[in-house]
């Protein structure tokens, strides 16, 4: 049999992201849009799960489930609330989310931004703004000059190829006029021409606020390496399994080529890692449209398949193009069957350990997400945590039987 541990320095975590768990975060661009009308947003992140408050209880809960790391992301719109303006009260209160990780024995895992920027620079335009990059690598200059020594991995963007990985999904065209409409109402609101996000993004606009946000990484790298040249940095993909049937190898190639291409391309060999997040597969037919999911996977709320192999085939993939360390920054199942995220950790984890023995270098494995958060434009409706919230009754964490299975692999340190 083939030997089932991981790696003795495999890193175990679970992934949280600011604004969709901490509540609150008025000075930043969705929270402004959440409120707009028309809004894309089905409801306001309000107070989400009070982790600007209780993040010392979701740390102990990553310690007690048995994990060596704990990923998490800054508010940018916290700590530069108004252009040029920083709060080291609000540097501080994320250095000691830092400190109480090395206390615990984890290994904090820093996102610098998570989709969300603050007000005053989605009000100029965003990442369409020729000088977001330089504002951007001034923010992570300023909180890595504060307690960047303290840390080893740095992520400087979740997901910027988002919107283009759900343009090619295909969405519904009230989706793209529903965005349009909330920009537009956002722009009228703010008093500018263009209120621009990352992640509420128009159709026409992928491209430039891709290029926007590729300048963005290399510039926040830069600034953050001549500091502290031992961080090591990269940034995070949202990645899907592109298979294929019959014909349609080279529609998946395509697809590959448009929706990570650029960002492979970028990093190749520069970057100390890069983050795979995954959660599902398509399967492309030669006429170049999705086949239907197989039956014999339970699906997501999204409808998607949840398939094991596909973490592993993601992973696999990126490192072929990047010849870079792989770190799996997100996985999970968008779900309110727990059962169902329960029996999926071990089978995707098996895959993934066949490629690490393959000789892939995996740095860690963390899951998305510790707890159940706001999931953007659906709101609460849509849960991926190991951990439920009851936001009715104080805020209480319960851990899910998930949680159980993936503690029982980090404490075995393998399946």
């Amino acid at each position: 049999m083939a030997p089932t541990k991981f790696p003795a320095e495999f890193l175990w975590g679970a992934a949280v992201c600011a604004h969709q768990t901490e509540g609150n975060n008025v000075n930043s661009d969705c929270w402004f849009v959440e409120n707009v009308s028309p809004t894309i947003f089905k409801e306001p992140s309000l107070t989400a799960c009070d982790s600007y408050n209780r993040w010392a209880e979701d740390v102990d809960i990553v310690k007690a489930m048995g994990l060596t790391a704990y990923r998490f992301s800054l508010e940018w719109a916290r700590i530069e609330p108004s252009e040029g303006t920083f709060d080291a009260a609000e540097i501080a209160h994320y250095e000691a989310i830092v400190d109480r990780c090395h206390e615990l024995g984890l290994e904090p895992v820093l996102t610098m931004n998570h989709f969300v920027t603050p007000h005053w620079f989605a009000s100029r335009g965003g990442w369409l703004n020729p000088q977001a990059p330089e504002l951007f690598a001034r923010f992570c200059a300023t909180v890595v000059a504060k307690f960047g020594q303290k840390l080893k991995y740095v992520v400087t963007l979740n997901e910027p190829n988002l919107p283009n990985m759900l343009g090619i999904i295909g969405l519904p065209d009230f989706v793209e006029n529903l965005t349009r409409d909330a920009l537009d109402a956002a722009s009228v609101k703010a008093g500018v021409a263009k209120y621009r996000m990352a992640n509420v993004v128009r159709s026409d606009e992928i491209d430039e606020i891709e290029e926007g946000l590729a300048a963005g990484h290399v510039a926040a790298r830069e600034a953050m390496k001549a500091i502290h040249p031992h961080l090591q940095i990269g940034l995070s993909l949202a990645m899907t399994d592109e298979e294929y049937g019959p014909g349609g190898e080279a529609v998946a190639a395509a697809v590959q080529q448009r929706v990570y291409g650029r960002w492979v391309r970028l990093v190749a060999n520069i970057d100390d890692f890069i983050g795979v997040q995954n959660y599902s597969r398509n399967r492309w037919g030669a006429d170049g449209k999705k086949l239907p999911n197989d039956p014999a996977y339970p699906e997501t709320t999204m409808h998607s398949e949840v398939y094991p192999p596909s973490l592993a085939h993601c992973v696999e993939w990126t490192y072929a193009q990047t010849n870079i360390p792989v770190f799996v920054t997100e996985h999970g199942v968008g779900t309110q069957d727990d059962a169902v995220r329960a029996a999926f950790i071990k089978p995707a984890l098996a895959e993934l350990k066949k490629v690490i023995d393959a000789g892939v270098p995996v740095i860690g494995y963390c899951h998305w997400s510790l707890l159940d958060n706001f999931e953007w434009i659906f709101g609460y409706d849509f849960t991926f945590g190991l951990v439920s919230v009851d936001r009715q009754n104080g805020f209480t964490r319960t851990r899910k039987p998930s949680s159980f299975v993936l503690e029982e692999v980090a404490r075995n340190r393998g399946l």
